[in-house]
C-alpha cells in the first residue's frame, strides 16, 4: 500500500505556545496524513507544556534543542551582521532577512529541511522563511498559516527598522509562492491582501468541543464574601496586552469584584499590576495562577463568572486579530468582556448576551455596563448558555478544522 503524503509543520516556538499549529497536527493526523513538527524551545519554563502536550501527540516531533554552545553563540554573531546588511538592497535576501529576524532561523529551516516531507508549512514568521527553504530545497510545496498582522504584531518590532526590514522582505518575496496559506481572522486577511496581493483563508483560534467541561455552570451568586471573578490567561502576563485598563474598569464597579490572571509573569510586573489594582480601588489583590496545560484551558476558565478578551487597539495588529481567549470562553461557556478594537467589535455582533463590547477608555461607562450586567436576574445564567451554545453549534474547531483539510488536500490529497 502506497503510504500517505508526508507533512511537516514548523514553528521557531514550543508547541504548547502555538495551539494552531498542535491543532492543525492533530487533524491532519486525524485525516490520515503522516504528520511532523518540527518546533523550537526557546523558553525553558514552558519545557513541561511541551512534554505534557507532546505525551498523547498522534505525531512525530523533532525539537528544536540549542539554547547555548558555540553554535548558538556564532549564530547569534551572524544575526548582528545580517541585521546591518538587511538595510543594503544588494544583500537583503530571504535569508539575511530570516536571520536578521530570529538568529535561530537557517538552524530551523536546516532541521524542516532534513525532513522529507511532501508539504511545509511554516507558523510565526520564522516558521514561514524555514518551510520556504524546506520547500525550495526538496523540491516540494510550501505554505503559510498568518496568525497575526506581523508588519504591526508589536511595538518593539514597530521600533527596529532592520526587523520592520526583515519582515517585509520574508513576505513580500514568499508568500506569493505559498501554495496553502491561511490566517487566523478575516481582517488579518483582508490586510494581507492589501499590503502583498494574497489571498488567505480564515480558519478561527477556535478549540476542539473534547476540550469542553461537560455543561456550563450554573453561576453563583455575587457577594462581598463571593466577589466576580474576571478571568484572563495567557503564557505570559505582561505589558501591552490591555490589563491595566481592565483593572481600571473593574476598580470602578460596585459589584464586588477579583481578577485573576493566569500565566508566566516577572515579580517586577507582578507587583507594577498591584500597585495598579489598588490604585484603581480594587479591594482585593490580584490572584495569579500558574500556567496550565493547553487542552485544559476551557475548563480551567469555566469557574469564572466573565473572561476578560481585552486588547489595547495599537498597534494595528491588535485592532484586527482575534485572540484565541475569545473562544476559550465561549467554550468554557461564561461571558466575556470584549474592547471595541475593529475585529472584536464585529465579532461581538455575533455573541449575543455572551459578550459585552466596551470602550475601555470610558472606564465609567464600562464599569455600569458591567454592573448592570451583573445586577439584572437571570442574565448571567443567559449568558453561560449563551455563550455555551455558540461554541458547541459555531466556533469549535470540529467544524473549523474542515477548512485547513480542504486547504491542504487541494494541494495534496489523500492517496485512496
Amino acid at each position: 500500500m502506497k503510504p500517505q503524503p508526508y507533512i511537516c509543520l514548523i514553528t521557531p516556538g514550543h508547541v504548547a505556545s502555538t495551539p494552531r499549529l498542535s491543532k492543525s497536527a492533530d487533524a491532519l493526523a486525524e485525516a490520515g496524513y503522516r504528520v511532523r513538527v518540527v518546533a523550537g524551545a526557546p523558553f525553558p519554563p514552558a519545557d513541561a507544556l511541551d512534554s505534557e502536550m507532546l505525551a498523547s501527540a498522534r505525531w512525530e516531533y523533532s525539537p528544536l534543542a540549542s539554547r547555548r554552545g558555540a553554535g548558538v553563540l556564532l549564530r547569534k554573531a551572524l544575526r548582528k551582521v545580517a541585521r546591518v546588511l538587511v538595510e543594503w538592497p544588494p544583500f537583503a535576501t530571504p535569508r539575511v532577512a530570516a536571520m536578521t529576524h530570529l538568529a535561530e532561523s537557517t538552524h530551523l529551516a536546516r532541521v524542516a529541511a532534513g525532513i522529507p516531507a511532501d508539504l511545509y508549512i511554516g507558523h510565526c514568521i520564522g516558521g514561514l522563511y524555514a518551510a520556504a527553504y524546506a520547500g525550495r530545497l526538496n523540491g516540494r510545496p510550501f505554505g503559510f498559516d498568518i496568525e497575526d498582522y506581523h508588519d504591526a504584531e508589536t511595538e518593539e518590532a514597530l521600533a527596529d527598522a532592520p526587523e520592520r526590514r526583515a519582515r517585509s522582505i520574508l513576505q513580500s518575496r514568499l508568500l506569493p509562492a505559498c501554495a496553502t496559506l491561511t490566517c487566523a481572522a478575516p481582517l488579518i486577511g483582508r490586510k494581507y491582501e492589501e499590503t502583498y496581493g494574497v489571498t488567505a483563508r480564515t480558519i478561527l483560534n477556535v478549540f476542539p468541543l473534547s476540550q469542553a467541561p461537560a455543561a456550563p455552570r450554573p453561576p453563583e451568586p455575587i457577594t462581598e464574601l463571593r466577589p466576580a471573578i474576571f478571568y484572563w490567561f495567557s503564557q505570559t502576563i505582561g505589558h501591552g496586552r490591555g490589563l491595566e485598563q481592565a483593572i481600571a474598569v473593574v476598580g470602578r464597579m460596585k459589584t464586588p469584584a477579583e481578577i485573576h490572571l493566569r500565566g508566566f509573569s516577572s515579580a517586577e510586573y507582578s507587583a507594577h499590576l498591584q500597585s495598579t489594582a489598588k490604585q484603581a480601588g480594587l479591594k482585593r489583590p490580584i490572584v495569579f495562577l500558574p500556567p496550565g496545560p493547553p487542552g485544559e484551558m476551557s475548563r480551567l476558565a469555566a469557574s469564572a463568572d466573565m473572561g476578560l478578551s481585552v486588547e489595547i487597539p495599537t498597534p494595528l495588529n491588535h485592532d484586527i486579530c482575534l485572540p484565541n481567549k475569545i473562544f476559550v470562553y465561549l467554550l468554557a461557556g461564561i461571558p466575556q468582556l470584549l474592547s471595541n478594537t475593529s475585529a472584536q467589535s464585529r465579532i461581538g455582533l455575533e455573541f449575543g448576551g455572551a459578550g459585552i463590547v466596551c470602550d475601555m477608555a470610558r472606564v465609567d461607562e464600562s464599569a455600569g455596563a458591567l454592573d448592570r450586567f451583573f445586577s439584572e436576574p437571570g442574565r448571567a445564567a443567559s449568558a453561560r448558555n449563551e455563550a455555551w451554545g455558540l461554541a458547541q453549534r459555531r466556533f469549535c474547531w470540529d467544524i473549523e478544522k474542515e477548512i485547513l483539510l480542504d486547504s491542504v488536500r487541494r494541494v495534496l490529497p489523500l492517496s485512496p
